[in-house]
């Protein structure tokens, strides 16, 4: 998630729990929402020791707690400079505390969307993630801005008891969101199971999943998706794909199941998106051979995703690539060309 996202969750948790009386704490748990992310001042250094590296150890229950640590005797001071005398005095224990909240609240928005945290490093080396959330959700995002201008609005406009009161309103429905994505993540775990699907792929819908199938079997790679909404089911709009990984001896490209295998390992060569995320293919017959797009189901929005627009030389075999942000439901629908 983007700093602004993981300071404002840190500010709100920590307004929980201190309230407007403890504002110094408050302050020290939004400072500490985006410490884990100072990791990367280790580069290149975590090359060689890997825990070092970007949501490595930083991002652990033990990470947090030595920053906590640390920050106890650092962060106070450095509040009384940047804010005033009252932002540095108060329990070295409530500044552990809060510096603690923040910590813990950066690990958890981290855990929400795919990208694994090791949460018990160093002592285990396994990673935790709940694919609850997208880690671009335009939706947070605009909740983001729309807290900040709040806020920045009411500075020195309201009452105190009106500032209070929008302060645990956004807790609240930061609460509420993270409830429903919860909630939702584990139904639709359950309905993974049953419709036979690998993978559950979050939407910016919190209401909406992308499930993904993946195996390779027989010198065969097969994928499939579908779109499933929690109160209506499975969606109609999906799809289904056998691409052989062994190419054939031929030069010539008869096919748009032959382009399709042509071209995908040079699309996962020309993009990382393709290798770290959840992906589909399409292709389109065209003049000179075919068209094919390879795109992610996890890097979506507005009907559009990343991914590597292909071109098939149907004589020569030949691939050109190239990175492309297109619509994946509806890319082949038009001149009346066929699709695969």
């Amino acid at each position: 998630m983007d700093p602004f996202s993981h300071i404002l969750l840190a500010y709100l948790f920590g307004f929980g729990v201190f309230g407007a009386q403890g504002l110094q704490y408050v302050v020290a748990a939004a400072f500490a929402g985006a410490l884990p992310d100072a990791d990367v001042v280790f580069y290149p250094l975590s090359t060689r020791f890997p825990l070092l590296r970007h949501r490595g150890i930083s991002h652990s229950i033990v990470g947090v707690t030595v920053i906590a640590i640390v920050g106890t005797f650092v962060v106070p001071p450095a509040l009384a400079s940047a804010f005033g005398a009252s932002f540095g005095t108060g329990s070295f224990v409530y500044f552990f505390v809060a510096l603690e909240i923040g910590g813990l609240s950066h690990v958890l928005l981290d855990a929400m969307d795919h990208w694994s945290v090791p949460i018990f490093a160093p002592m285990s080396k396994e990673e935790y993630h709940f694919d609850a959330d997208r880690i671009m959700n335009f939706g947070a995002m605009a909740f983001t801005v729309l807290a900040y201008g709040i806020m920045i609005y009411e500075r020195g406009r309201v009452a105190i008891w009106i500032w209070e009161s929008t302060t645990y309103l956004l807790l609240f429905a930061t609460l509420l969101y993270f409830v429903v994505r919860l909630v939702a993540r584990w139904r639709a775990g359950v309905a993974r199971k049953r419709l036979g699907f690998d993978h559950v792929i979050p939407q910016s819908n919190p209401l909406v999943f992308v499930f993904h199938g993946r195996s390779e079997s027989q010198g065969e790679l097969r994928l499939s998706f579908a779109k499933y909404h929690l109160r209506r089911g499975r969606q109609t709009d999906g799809g289904s794909l056998v691409v052989p990984l062994t190419l054939a001896s031929s030069i010539q490209v008869p096919t748009p199941l032959d382009a399709l295998a042509r071209s995908y390992q040079p699309a996962l060569g020309a993009s990382w998106i393709l290798g770290e995320t959840h992906h589909f293919g399409e292709a389109r017959i065209t003049a000179e051979g075919f068209e094919v797009f390879w795109y992610s189901l996890e890097m979506t929005s507005f009907g559009r995703a990343a991914g590597v627009l292909a071109r098939v030389d149907r004589e020569t075999g030949a691939v050109t690539t190239r990175t492309a942000w297109r619509n994946p439901l509806h890319p082949w629908a038009r001149d009346g060309k066929s699709s695969v």
